[in-house]
């Protein structure tokens, strides 16, 4: 009988995704991060209804060249709830817990990527800290009144009147059969498919508190005050031009093929690349979108 050598061990998966808790402001903040330390950076505000959770795919895909760190809000995934009095469960106040979480990480450049909720939120930090950014990522997040889409309509009823029963509207969206309605409600069916329920089936359980559906609510409410950031965010690109990928899927009852190109009236250098998915792109569409991404992160950090 011969000997066999003894194996090598295998090395870890230098791609793999860590998932890692931080003390931000005796906030207990769940993360994933991946890539080496030294790479630079892509910042992964998430969106709604979701958590870092929606990156996992993304993440490994980029971690050979690009570090990913992706954090789950306050109030969402599996970071602390705070009482209401020690945060402010607003855009406003999400910038700044960015923006902090950044310091505390010591990133001081870095890409954003820009979706949904986060796309508001990303972009308040851009506005705080524009030495910082280094290109955005803009994937189905809106700042165009003019194009928002028929989805809105809920929310802009309750904006003209608060009235009990335009309330209860919001309060129905926030269920998991909304979440799922949020996820798989305007993609053709065998891109639905695509859309694992994993999505809503375990991220429903993690927000079905009185105080976390309450911050879900009150933030479709506060769309309306973010409105009003809509100039702003538009000024911030107009003078700071940063390099900007905007790559879309127009199947979004919120938003349409239309707020994708309205981007192009602020920064009409950046690239646009229209799939033909809807608003989970990283889902349906990733590996279309991953060499997209790449390219562009790498043309960009070439400057």
């Amino acid at each position: 009988m011969t000997e066999r050598s003894p194996t090598p061990p295998v090395p870890a998966d230098g791609q793999a995704v860590a998932h890692r808790f931080i003390d931000i402001d005796g906030m207990q903040i769940f993360y994933r991060e991946a890539g080496p330390r030294d790479a630079p950076v892509l910042l992964l505000p998430h969106g709604y209804p979701c958590s870092s959770f929606q990156y996992r795919r993304l993440m490994p895909a980029l971690a050979d060249k690009w570090r990913l760190l992706a954090p789950d809000y306050p109030g969402f995934g599996l970071s602390d709830t705070p009482p209401v009095g020690n945060f402010a469960f607003d855009f406003d106040a999400y910038a700044a817990f960015l923006q902090a979480f950044c310091n505390k990480l010591g990133l001081d450049r870095y890409g954003l990527y820009l979706h949904d909720y986060g796309s508001q939120i990303g972009l308040r930090l851009a506005i705080r800290r524009p030495e910082r950014v280094a290109a955005l990522i803009i994937q189905n997040g809106d700042i165009y009144e003019d194009t928002l889409g028929p989805k809105y309509k809920a929310i802009q009823e309750f904006w003209r009147d608060p009235s009990p029963k335009n309330r209860a509207v919001l309060e129905e969206a926030v269920s998991e059969e909304g979440f799922r309605a949020e996820f798989v409600g305007e993609v053709p069916e065998a891109q639905a498919a695509q859309i694992p329920p994993d999505l809503w089936k375990l991220h429903w359980p993690l927000m079905n508190t009185p105080q976390r559906r309450e911050v879900s609510r009150k933030l479709m409410e506060g769309l309306k005050q973010n409105l009003e950031w809509f100039p702003r965010y538009q000024s911030y690109l107009r003078e700071h031009q940063p390099p900007a990928l905007i790559v879309w899927g127009p199947n979004d009852g919120y938003m349409p093929e239309e707020s994708a190109r309205a981007y192009l009236r602020d920064i009409p250098k950046a690239e646009l690349v229209l799939t033909d998915g809807g608003h989970w792109l990283l889902e349906t569409h990733l590996e279309q979108v991953v060499p997209v991404i790449r390219r562009f992160l790498s043309s960009a950090h070439s400057h």
